[in-house]
């Protein structure tokens, strides 16, 4: 009889991380780890942690009754295309969440995301397609929140944010609380360095780092 087919896209640190989630989620439904697999375009093994690896194509090939993928990959520009191709293929996004995550009011989730162990989404919350929020990371009240998001372990984003799409958290970073309707705003693809604590703006596609946060000249 055949089931629905799972994959983990991406077999390196991230999918090894997301895996056992993936795992524990199935159990729950009552639906076998057989039916769990990862995806890697260039895999440079068969199994991982007892799950074995298939390419893309191969996961298109084996007979399911449906398909659904979480994108494990850090590189959020990546992980768009493969959406994208996932799309194009009817393979569905599917979200992954950690048994002792927090959501509580009022929280509009996008497809696709990851949430981590010890993750915590408090109130009145909007979060785009495919948001990874690693580790201990917590978003609070009134924070809006775009595709293609990524925070890295411990990211403390405070009330009254705003943060656009493929926007990078590092670790540790704390995001200081806006105000209702002067929202701080984290532009389109900006990266915040680990540790940062950002007070003002920070505008699109720039780097910060440091407390407080400031714009990285190269040298």
């Amino acid at each position: 009889m055949m089931q629905p087919l799972f994959g983990v896209y991406g077999a390196s640190g991230c999918g090894r991380g997301v895996m056992p989630l993936a795992r524990m989620q199935l159990q729950k439904l009552g639906i076998s780890a057989d039916s769990l697999v990862f995806i890697d375009d260039n895999p440079e093994a068969v199994n991982v942690n007892g799950h074995p690896i298939l390419s893309y194509r191969s996961f298109l090939e084996r007979k399911a009754t449906e398909r659904y993928a979480v994108l494990a990959i850090a590189n959020s520009k990546v992980r768009e295309q493969l959406a994208s191709r996932c799309a194009n293929d009817g393979v569905r996004p599917w979200t992954i969440a950690a048994s002792n995550v927090v959501t509580m009011d009022d929280v509009n989730l996008g497809a696709g995301a990851i949430l981590s162990p010890f993750v915590t989404l408090t109130s009145n919350i909007h979060i785009g397609q495919h948001f990874h929020a690693n580790l201990y990371s917590y978003v609070e009240h009134d924070c809006v929140i775009g595709d293609y998001v990524t925070f890295a372990p411990g990211v403390k984003c405070n009330g009254n944010v705003v943060i656009e799409d493929h926007a990078y958290i590092g670790a540790g970073a704390v995001i200081r609380q806006g105000r209702p309707g002067r929202p701080l705003v984290i532009g389109c693809g900006a990266v915040i360095g680990m540790g940062a604590v950002v007070t003002r703006d920070v505008p699109p596609g720039v780097t910060v780092a440091g407390n407080p946060a400031k714009p990285l000249v190269r040298g």
